[in-house]
């Protein structure tokens, strides 16, 4: 075990018996989420359970099952099932909300404020989620503005 300190192999083992081995590559790599949550951390749940593959996959949101759960960027992930858990898991910078699910648009004005699941847009790939469903329609038609200030005011939000 050159190399694996006696606290990452407890951690994989408590990630291997609470979310499986997608969550000790993470743990063993230095992942802070997949830490946290395997030393019992309280991370919120982004979207507010809603499946984030589901957007991609099913083209809209689903609910997901706290009995299918991710960590990732300071957030517990949510999934219908281990498919699309895995899935997040393989790839997370692909499926994971911008800005760790807060509101874009919001963001782009300085505040941070939860999203609603069910007011969303996919844009160049990336999904992104707004606390008002008439925020899609503004989306559509500011979005490289919105997404770039969000993205300037998004470190000073993040951990306040």
């Amino acid at each position: 075990m050159s190399g694996l300190s006696r606290r990452a192999f407890v951690s994989a083992a408590v990630a291997v018996a609470l979310g499986g081995a997608a969550a000790v590559q993470l743990v063993l790599s230095g992942g802070a989420a997949a830490q946290n949550a395997a030393a019992g951390g309280k991370a919120r749940v982004a979207l507010k359970g809603y499946d984030p593959v589901a957007y991609f996959t099913e083209g809209k949101p689903e609910k997901g099952s706290k009995e299918f759960t991710f960590a990732y960027d300071d957030a517990t992930y949510w999934f219908k099932s281990a498919p699309n858990r895995d899935k997040f898991a393989s790839d997370p910078e692909h499926y994971a909300p911008q800005f760790d699910g807060y509101c874009a648009i919001q963001l782009s004005r300085g505040l941070k404020v939860e999203a609603d699941p069910e007011a969303w847009a996919i844009t160049n790939g990336k999904l992104y989620v707004f606390s008002k469903k008439k925020g899609v329609n503004k989306f559509k038609t500011e979005g490289v503005q919105i997404a770039e200030k969000a993205r300037e005011n998004w470190p000073k939000l993040r951990n306040p």
